[in-house]
This record gives C-alpha cells, sequence and structure tokens, in this order.
C-alpha cells in the first residue's frame, strides 16, 4: 500500500435524513481516506426476489469518489432477508440448539444450496455495480464468518464423507482411534451414524467441531472465487476476522481456523475491540494484530475498532489517538472504526460511533481529526511496516477444542471455567508486559528454526509428527518452552498409552505420571525467591527429573519431592517445561530464563510503556512507544539517533524524554 488507511463503516441506508455530503465534509476535516459499505444490506440491495436495487450503493460510490474517499464493498450475505427464509425455510442453520428463528445476524446454514444460489446472485449483482468503480480498492468477503454451529442434515451427511475418506472407508479404525466401544458408541454400518449433535464422545465431537471449521474455509473461498472474476489486480480481498468474545476480543476464535481461512484472502483483515478507560492496557491490540499479522507473515487491515462503542468504552482524552497508533506498530496499514455515525435504532443501538446519535462534533471525533492529520503527514513513513521476531506461540484450534470437552480444571460436577485461551493470554500478557514482541505459528508452520524462541501454551491435541518437529527444533539449537497439558492427547484426541511427556520426553528431560489441582501450594526454589506470589494455581503435573534442572519445586508437605518448573539441556537447545500455572511475576521470571537461554534481548523498559518496532519502506527502524496509563513516564532512548515522526524533533541516543498521560512517540533512526 501507498498510504495508511485510516476510515469507518458508513451506512447511507441507516440515515434518518440526507447528510450525505455533510459527513463527506466531516470526513474531509477528519482526514478519513476510506470507508466501508454494502456488507450488511442484502435486504436493501434485493428487496425482493430477483429485484436489485443498488441505488444506495452507488450514491454513496459516487459521493466518495468525488470527494477523493476511497471506498471498501462488503459482500451482503451475513445477514439474509426476510423472503429467502420465507421461501425456503430451510436456509437457518439447525444447530444442538434446534432450527433458530429469524431475527438475528449469522442465523443460516453457509452450506445450504438455497443460501448459495441467491448469495452468489447478489455477490455478482454487487460485483457488476462496484468493482470497475475507480474509488473501490477492495472488498470484504462476508463479516466475522464462523460455521454458526450448523449441524442439520446436509451437514451431517458431509461429516460422514468426510470421516469416511479420513479413515479410508475402515469403520474398525474409527471406532478405534474415536474409542467408541464405550458405552456401546460402536458404530457397525455408515447408515446407523448417529445426529452427531448427542455425542458425548470427545474423540467424535471435536473431530465434528474441526469439520465445521473446514465448512467456513471453503466459504470464504467459494466467496473469493467470485469476487475474483470481476475484481482488477489492484483490488485487494480481505476479511474481518474476529476472536473468542469475552465482551470483547480475548482469544483464538474457535469457530474458525484464521490460518486454513485467511488463504483465501490476498491481505488479512481483523477487528479488534477491547476494555477503555482504566482497564486500557493495549493486550488486546498487540495479540490479535499480531495473530493476524503472522496469518501471512505481512501486514493486514483493521477493518473494525472502536470509536466510542458502548458506555464503558468512551475513550479517555488520547486514547483514541494511542490505539491507533498501537495498530500500527503491529504492522496495521489501516484504522478504521465500526462506526461512523451511531445509529438510531435496533439491536446495536448504543454502539456508538465516531459520531453521536446528534452527529455533532465531539471530543472522540475532533481526537481522530488529529489522528487523521498525522496519518497523512507521517503515514508514508509508517505504511508497510514489516516486522522480524525472534519468538513465536504456537496455537492450535485442535488444542482449543479438546480443552473445551476436557476442561483443565475438569471434576465430577463439570469441566470448569478456565479454558484454552486462558493459558494462551497468560503467556502473550506476559510477554506484552515485557515488551517481548512475538509471531503466532500454527501446528502446520514449517520454518520452525527461524525463531530463537517457541512457547507452547497447553498443546493438549497434537499430531506426533508435530512433536517430533518441536523435538527436532530443539536438537538443532532452539528453544522450547512448553505448559502443562502438551502432548497429552493425538490428533484424534485420543490418550497416549506411555510414559508422559509424549515423545518429547527426552527433550524435556522429565517424566510424569499423576497430575491434581493445587490446594495451599507454593513454589519454591532459587526462581520463586523474591517473587510475591509463589502459589501453584490451576492445574500441577507432579514432574519428576530425568536429567533435567528443577528451577521450582512444589512446597507442599505432600508433593515435595516434585518438581514445577524445569530447564533441560537437548542436543544444542534448551528446553524449558511448566508443570503448572503460576502468578505473573514468577511467570515472568521464568520467561526472562528461557529468553535469555535462547539469546532473546529483553528491554529494560516494561508495561505501563510498551516498546514496538518495524521496519519501513526506506529500511529505517521506526520506533513506537505508547504509554498505558494516566501518569507521566520518563523514558531513556537507548538506539541510535533519529526523528520523532510526530513533532519532528531531533531524538538523541540516550536522551530521556517524557510520556504524556495516554501518551505516543514514535522515533525513526536515521
Amino acid at each position: 500500500m501507498k498510504e495508511l488507511l485510516f476510515g469507518a463503516a458508513y451506512y447511507d441506508e441507516y440515515m434518518p435524513y440526507d447528510r450525505l455530503d455533510q459527513d463527506i465534509s466531516l470526513m474531509k476535516k477528519a482526514g478519513i481516506n476510506t470507508v466501508r459499505i454494502a456488507e450488511s444490506t442484502w435486504s436493501t440491495c434485493e428487496p425482493q426476489e430477483g429485484c436489485f436495487d443498488f441505488s444506495h450503493v452507488e450514491r454513496v460510490m459516487n459521493a466518495m469518489e468525488a470527494a477523493g474517499i476511497h471506498v471498501i464493498i462488503g459482500t451482503p450475505t451475513y445477514a439474509i432477508p426476510t423472503w429467502l427464509v420465507k421461501s425456503h425455510p430451510d436456509v437457518l442453520a439447525e444447530t444442538k440448539k434446534g432450527k433458530g428463528l429469524y431475527g438475528p445476524r449469522q442465523i443460516m446454514d453457509i452450506t445450504n444450496p438455497a443460501y448459495r444460489y441467491y448469495g452468489e446472485r447478489v455477490i455478482r449483482k454487487l460485483m457488476e455495480c462496484t468493482a470497475h468503480r475507480k474509488c473501490v480498492i477492495g472488498f470484504q468477503l462476508d463479516n466475522e464468518t464462523k460455521h454458526y454451529g450448523t449441524a442439520g442434515k446436509n451437514v451431517q451427511e458431509q461429516f460422514v464423507k468426510y470421516l469416511r475418506k479420513k479413515f479410508s472407508n475402515d469403520l474398525d479404525a474409527l471406532n478405534y482411534e474415536f474409542g467408541l466401544d464405550y458405552w456401546s458408541n460402536r458404530i457397525n454400518a455408515w447408515e446407523d451414524f448417529p445426529d452427531v449433535r448427542g455425542t458425548i464422545n470427545g474423540s467424535l465431537g471435536a473431530e465434528f467441531e474441526k469439520f465445521q471449521r473446514t465448512l467456513v474455509d471453503e466459504f470464504l473461498s467459494w466467496q473469493a472465487g467470485i469476487v475474483n472474476e470481476y475484481r482488477r489486480k489492484d483490488q485487494f480481498i480481505t476479511h474481518n476476522f474476529d476472536f473468542e468474545w469475552r465482551g470483547y476480543s480475548f482469544g483464538v476464535q474457535p469457530d474458525v481456523d484464521h490460518y486454513h481461512a485467511s488463504k483465501a484472502l490476498t491481505v488479512s483483515g481483523v477487528d479488534i475491540y477491547h476494555p477503555s478507560q482504566d482497564q486500557l492496557t493495549g493486550a488486546e491490540i498487540a495479540f490479535g494484530g499480531d495473530m493476524v499479522r503472522s496469518l501471512k507473515q505481512d501486514n493486514y487491515l483493521v477493518l473494525e475498532t472502536q470509536a466510542q462503542g458502548y458506555p464503558d468504552w468512551t475513550p479517555y482524552k488520547g486514547q483514541l489517538r494511542l490505539q491507533a497508533y498501537s495498530h500500527i506498530a503491529s504492522g496495521s496499514n489501516s484504522v478504521m472504526y465500526w462506526h461512523w455515525h451511531s445509529i438510531h435504532n435496533s439491536f446495536e443501538t448504543y454502539w456508538k460511533g465516531l459520531l453521536s446519535h446528534d452527529f455533532q462534533e465531539n471530543a472522540a471525533y475532533m481526537e481522530a481529526c488529529v489522528i487523521g492529520k498525522e496519518f497523512s503527514e507521517s503515514g508514508s513513513r509508517l505504511v508497510n511496516l514489516k516486522k522480524k521476531n525472534d519468538v513465536a506461540v504456537l496455537v492450535s484450534n485442535e488444542a482449543l477444542t479438546a480443552l473445551k470437552w476436557f476442561g483443565i480444571e475438569a471434576t465430577a460436577a463439570g469441566s470448569g471455567n478456565l479454558g484454552y485461551n486462558d493459558i494462551v493470554r497468560w503467556i502473550y500478557d506476559a510477554l506484552y508486559q515485557m515488551n517481548v514482541e512475538c509471531d503466532f505459528i500454527w501446528p502446520e508452520t514449517e520454518d520452525l528454526d527461524r525463531y530463537k524462541l517457541i512457547i507452547v501454551p497447553a498443546l493438549y491435541a497434537a499430531p506426533d509428527s508435530l512433536l517430533e518437529r518441536l523435538k527436532n527444533y530443539v536438537k538443532s539449537g532452539g528453544c522450547l518452552a512448553a505448559t502443562f497439558k502438551t502432548g497429552f492427547v493425538d490428533e484424534n484426541v485420543k490418550v497416549h498409552h506411555d510414559i508422559q511427556p509424549h515423545i518429547l520426553r527426552d527433550c524435556f528431560g522429565i517424566r510424569y505420571h499423576q497430575f491434581t489441582f493445587p490446594r495451599n501450594v507454593r513454589l519454591s526454589g532459587e526462581i520463586a525467591d523474591g517473587t510475591a506470589d509463589k502459589e501453584a494455581k490451576t492445574f500441577m503435573e507432579l514432574l519428576i527429573p530425568e536429567g533435567a534442572e528443577t528451577l521450582a519445586a512444589y512446597d507442599h508437605y505432600n508433593w515435595s519431592g516434585y518438581a514445577a518448573v524445569t530447564r533441560n539441556q537437548y542436543g544444542r537447545g534448551s528446553a524449558f517445561y511448566l508443570g503448572c500455572m503460576t502468578g505473573n511475576g514468577l511467570l515472568k521470571k521464568i520467561l526472562r530464563e528461557a529468553l535469555k537461554s535462547a539469546a532473546v534481548e529483553i528491554p529494560e523498559e516494561s508495561f505501563p510503556v510498551i516498546l514496538r518496532k518495524g521496519t519501513n519502506d526506506l529500511g529505517n527502524t521506526v520506533r513506537f512507544y505508547l504509554n498505558y496509563s494516566p501518569q507521566d513516564q520518563e523514558v531513556l532512548y537507548r538506539f541510535r539517533e533519529g526523528t520523532d515522526l510526530l513533532d519532528h524533533h531531533a531524538v538523541k541516543h540516550h536522551e530521556k524524554f517524557k510520556l504524556s498521560p495516554w501518551g505516543v512517540r514514535i522515533i525513526e533512526e536515521n
């Protein structure tokens, strides 16, 4: 890209009166150069079957083109019109809860033939209307696509075909690998295959969820194929991936394998929402950005993020600007708000846009004007920032799903609340607070050797081939750090029958036979000394060293003979193992040891001062200093002299400077 994209989703069809010219005037004042349109208006584009009306799309394109504002077109398939459901009721997805009722978005079966037929037709009509337009720079496929739990008859028939292929039509192999003899779940004829929605078998259930994720891959690929027939070479195809939702963007998305689904795109895209005000840390911005950047090891687009949002997200002074530069610091080439204006009816009435319901200039809008001006002045030195990180965190949808079936805190009473993403964020947030930037990798990632340190949180389900590759990575000189619950079951969620940790026993220099929950258990050892919180938390494996050094042991009258955290030399590399969850302070000390062992630089600054860096198109290093606190922070600049891209002042080596509350400084090295 040649410039940073700064913009918002714009819904002319939601407006209570005609104000397109006024909005464009306000956009130009704010430096907004891009809008996203059309992705939620199928029923407006096609009010009755076969009757198309793209006048609102054309009207906005005409106005934006005249104003010199770019347009991203979204395919309108994520919210279906009433006439489609009336004519074809089977387009509504059947899930574990049964068949849905019309009303919400994203309630359709994305495999349904009627939905596909009408969806393709409206996409083609929209492309005919938009693809040739000069203002249109790219296309967004659908919106935060997932499989929506679809599990009706046609989906289950496809699943049986998928299993027949996976197991080479061998039912005995299926029954053996999934342990279906248990509770008489054995399937003796393919035509007897039961409704998977009722299964109590974790292997079968996890495999069905894996299959459901492939439906998203195919769906986005199908849409990309249609768009590719029309788009120009200079127009991109993207999609706005989202994450596990806990009232904000939190962790690995359970219903989509981003790594697989992103192959349909030319540019990865993302929606990132996060706590604000006193809860603003920037961790979700960094996490989402690092994950989506890693999909293609390239720049990406932030297609949605919050401007104001719900009342508890209304930003403090300076936070909107801080958030914008945090996205850019992770490698994004855009900051786009959902949405431009606040709507006056329906479900998201109080999810406020950049403008409030009165359409008047407000504090958030005025801060956007500052961002837009700075982007226009310095954006050419911030666009296309490239990163080369020494640390990677391995994430796995299969491990996530398996740990949903067999929870980390599982007892006879249930699975408990702690999930896979809690462990991922436990690790990631500590790295973030230490200012250690990282990439994400997936089980299919081949070139592990480009990283000095790979961290593996709770890789509960994994094929032997992946564990062997991790073992060889250490043997060849890499540094590996893994947590409890790693490699316990295979890709079919079948528990290994050898001594744990499976395949990696020699690599980690440990074994264990038992695990339990810590009750009044503390950690002892040199690495725990000086740490306020020495408590072992949540889950503990009773590690027996077989050559590994014990960094921390369990301090408990019954468990005192077992190690909790170990380090082992294996081949030319080293391997750390965390047998339990710890407090944040102790985790950082353990990670510091792993980083030192891997010869990874650890910055002296730590949260709330966040450091990020990248290399721009001129080949210069650009360093971001982000203050995630309401207090002034003093920083020592330790690098080559450079220029502050925001105030254009020279910055000398070893110069001290102040970061204002929620403030930003960006220095380009000379």
